[in-house]
């Protein structure tokens, strides 16, 4: 025990009144000041959001998987993605990824991208 403590048990002991405060963040590793205004953060999360696949994308997605005869499972089992990520573009609640788009175009032979969603995609030789 410290000299401070000590001193403190024993006041307590004779029932002395002791006025003791705690220093914010005393003893930790707190440099950075938070300075922006909750509200304004409040605002600025509500304004960003991030674009979703659309609709339109999603159903390209699931025709195409179906007229090859693929589940959902068999499709991202065929990209090396998860089921849910699947469902989720299917569904118009993931955010595009190009590399995911793109594998997902190569396995159901269907542009998903650009002005021509939906139709066939054209095998080029790979530009480098």
């Amino acid at each position: 025990m410290s000299c401070v403590s000590q001193a403190v048990t024993a006041a307590q002991r004779r029932g002395e009144e002791l006025e003791t405060t705690k220093k914010w963040s005393a003893g930790q590793n707190k440099q950075h000041v938070i300075t922006k205004n909750t509200a304004k953060l409040d605002r600025e999360t509500e304004e960003l959001h991030h674009d979703r696949v659309t609709l339109e994308v999603g159903k390209v997605i699931q025709q195409g998987r179906q007229s090859t005869g693929l589940t959902q499972k068999d499709l991202a089992t065929k990209i090396n993605e998860k089921p849910q990520v699947i469902a989720d573009y299917e569904s118009g609640k993931a955010i595009p990824s190009n590399q995911v788009m793109g594998k997902i175009e190569r396995a159901i032979g269907l542009k998903l991208r650009g002005k021509d969603i939906g139709k066939p995609l054209e095998a080029g030789p790979k530009k480098k």
